[in-house]
């Protein structure tokens, strides 16, 4: 299964917000297992740099990024993409831009914690612990 980890959940593993960090972590330690490919997009990193600057040293968050790059997959962000984005019932162009590179790089789903804006999307959302819990539940 090929899915895109939304930026919201990157931050919290890097930066260890409770109380989604656990969940986080476990998703990223089941990415690394091969329980599932994980992906971010393009903008992923760039985000997390802005935001996480606040709470980490700089070397610390730049060495986080590089080692977030050794173990997820990167869906490219291209002109093509970003004018997707537009067509997609998203209200939230940021959000529309990480589903439409999702979409162009034949991603299955995309898991965040901002389920809210991602409701009209056209792959199928699942919080982290919803998506936690699919992945370790029996199967039928």
């Amino acid at each position: 299964m090929r899915v895109l980890l939304d930026t919201d959940v990157v931050l919290d593993y890097l930066l260890e917000r409770e109380p989604f960090a656990q969940t986080a972590g476990r998703l990223f330690a089941l990415n690394v297992q091969g329980v599932f490919d994980g992906y971010i997009s393009s903008i992923t990193p760039i985000n997390v740099f802005y935001i996480g600057r606040k709470f980490l040293e700089r070397d610390q968050l730049r060495q986080a990024l590089k080692d977030l790059l050794l173990t997820m997959r990167v869906c490219p962000i291209t002109h093509a993409v970003l004018s997707q984005a537009f067509a997609l019932p998203l209200t939230d162009y940021e959000d529309a831009v990480q589903c439409a590179a999702a979409m162009a790089s034949n991603l299955d789903v995309i898991v965040t914690r901002n389920l809210k804006d991602y409701k009209n999307a056209t792959l199928p959302v699942f919080s982290p612990a919803d998506f936690f819990n699919q992945l370790t539940s029996p199967k039928e």
